[in-house]
């Protein structure tokens, strides 16, 4: 089960918080403290993986770095590691494709867009599609269509992403 899915800065200001299990707002903040902090202390060569006993008894924090963006999962024991950082790489590319060339300022000014991104990928902790081409069409059949048609072409995202990270 996923229990928590954060996108942090490199400054440490969360740019998306999404908690899958119910825990107090104060609780919730000191948790994105300490997870941020046990993230960005890591140096580059050091796993992605983290144990963890910082929601719901023990549990792993999975984590990748693209550009100044953390993408960051809190998931319990039963879940895969690399089938998680798969499933981050997934969400960046839909991001990616959605926002053409996604950036932070995408993330804080379409918060609802990038929520509903998430909520095609992860639902109740659980992971509902991984198809990238599915979650790209059924987010941008939620967004109106001026924003659609800015939508960058399959060919082209690829390569620009491939570039840029």
């Amino acid at each position: 089960m996923i229990y928590a899915v954060f996108i942090f800065n490199n400054k440490g200001k969360p740019r998306l918080t999404k908690f899958y299990t119910p825990i107090d707002e104060s609780i919730q903040q000191k948790l994105i403290g300490d997870i941020y902090a046990a993230v960005s202390t890591r140096p580059p060569t050091a796993c992605n993986f983290l144990e963890s006993n910082l929601i719901a008894g023990k549990n792993r924090i999975i984590y990748r770095q693209y550009a100044t963006l953390y993408f960051v999962f809190v998931v319990d024991e039963g879940e895969s590691e690399l089938g998680i950082l798969d499933l981050i790489q997934v969400f960046v590319e839909a991001l990616d494709r959605c926002f053409n060339n996604v950036c932070e300022l995408d993330l804080v000014f379409k918060f609802q867009e990038i929520h509903a991104i998430l909520a095609e990928v992860v639902s109740g902790g659980l992971v509902l599609e991984t198809n990238l081409n599915e979650i790209v069409l059924a987010a941008q059949n939620q967004m109106p269509k001026t924003k659609r048609s800015n939508a960058m072409p399959f060919s082209n995202t690829l390569s620009s992403f491939a570039t840029r990270f």
